[in-house]
């Protein structure tokens, strides 16, 4: 049987607020061998920002362990060695998959189990992804996500294969907005696909859409605003070939 481990505090969960948590922690007097962070991701905790920026960019990208937390604050960069100095316990590559809150006990994919006294629950947000919906040929290769460094690696080799293709990028918001600047940077010609009336429309006035649309326009990025995808034709090898989109055009 696996050996259960026991800590006073746990993160569950290795994004931002869990590395910004462990800092806080330490601040607060934790002591060592009371905090145990645990995260399905191979990394200590980083800026997830970065992803859709530096890290795709054609010159210098940013790599780990140039960014993980606190540097998004201008704070101390936690490298792991900082977790072991601190008497914290790093669990990376590690999804718990059961979490029974009345014998406080956490159980890994591995079954592994791990026992706590308080539970700091910080797992983020998981993709939507267009195969989730039954989206036709939305399991086709290259259409990508971007959450975790293991998703920007895949996009980082796609658009070095791809040079001088062709990109389409599905969503408006930060992320989509993001994405369409660095695919461009990179020499490829994007097109952004989003369903409202105009970018960002949660936190963008009309006017204020305006002015970022055409900036972009004028950098050479195609705006297809109103429809969503609907569907992805293949090739014979699975790659996908092209975009369906609800208002009958194909890009």
């Amino acid at each position: 049987m696996a050996t259960e481990k026991h800590f006073k505090y746990v993160v569950l969960g290795g994004g931002v607020s869990g590395g910004y948590a462990a800092r806080e922690f330490v601040k607060q007097g934790a002591q060592p061998g009371e905090l145990a962070i645990i995260s399905k991701e191979a990394v200590a905790p980083y800026e997830r920002p970065a992803l859709s920026k530096a890290y795709l960019f054609p010159q210098n990208p940013a790599r780990l362990p140039g960014f993980h937390v606190c540097v998004g604050s201008g704070g101390e960069r936690l490298l792991p060695e900082w977790y072991s100095e601190k008497g914290i316990e790093l669990i990376l590559n590690t999804e718990i998959v059961k979490a029974d809150l009345a014998s406080k006990t956490l159980t890994s994919a591995a079954g592994a189990t791990f026992t706590y006294e308080i539970l700091l629950i910080a797992t983020g947000s998981s993709v939507i992804k267009l195969s989730d919906f039954g989206t036709q040929g939305a399991d086709s290769n290259n259409i990508l996500y971007l959450r975790e460094v293991d998703d920007a690696d895949k996009l980082y080799a796609a658009i070095q294969a791809k040079k001088g293709g062709k990109a389409v990028v599905v969503g408006g918001g930060y992320i989509g907005l993001e994405l369409s600047a660095v695919l461009k940077m990179n020499n490829l010609d994007v097109t952004m696909v989003f369903p409202e009336p105009w970018c960002m429309p949660r936190l963008f006035t009309a006017e204020i859409a305006a002015f970022y649309e055409s900036y972009y326009t004028n950098k050479g990025v195609k705006i297809v605003k109103g429809t969503v995808a609907v569907g992805f034709d293949a090739d014979a090898n699975g790659d996908v070939t092209a975009v369906k989109l609800k208002d009958g055009s194909v890009l």
